[in-house]
């Protein structure tokens, strides 16, 4: 299936969780997308949990929504950093609102959470934040992947394969 022409955004901040980012990154950019990175500073060199670095392409504040078709959040213990930056939010909340396609693995539901998007969603993630994802309004499901309209969302590493196919299939029907 080819994206080409087709553009992904994606957080980063340290500890995320390296399969988390690294893997759709990856699987995207060989379906043809172009995926850039928007962290706290443009061109610094965040450290995932496990040590392997990524930089970013830019920083919150430069990133046009409008630019992108899909938003990736990556899990690990980034997510809890990324939701204290109002332009991370904001971001969120537009891409949500313009029907845009975000990806959410792991603990990375805690961003979507604080942007106020869930509230009559189905969703999955590390059963580790079940209570928060439900508190926000969200059916949490112990799937592998759940798709629900413009969200797509997976519980851990493991799922990675079935996330991004859901992913791919998603951003190609449209």
């Amino acid at each position: 299936m080819s994206l080409n022409g087709r553009k992904a955004l994606s957080f980063i901040h340290n500890d995320f969780e390296d399969l988390e980012y690294w893997y759709p990154v990856y699987r995207l950019r060989e379906a043809g997308m172009t995926v850039d990175t928007a962290g706290e500073v443009a061109g610094e060199t965040y450290k995932g949990k496990y040590g392997v670095p990524a930089a970013s392409d830019m920083a919150f504040a430069d990133v046009d929504p409008a630019q992108y078709d899909l938003l990736l959040v990556p899990g690990g213990w980034a997510p809890d950093k990324l939701r204290r930056f109002p332009e991370v939010i904001e971001i969120t909340k537009k891409m949500n609102a313009d029907g845009k396609i975000i990806g959410q693995i792991c603990h990375a539901g805690w961003v979507l959470i604080s942007a106020d998007i869930l509230k009559g969603k189905r969703v999955t993630s590390t059963p580790g934040i079940r209570d928060d994802m439900t508190n926000a309004g969200a059916t949490w499901l112990d799937e592998a992947v759940v798709v629900d309209g413009n969200l797509v969302s997976s519980r851990r590493p493991p799922d990675l394969p079935a996330y991004l196919a859901a992913m791919i299939e998603t951003l190609a029907a449209r």
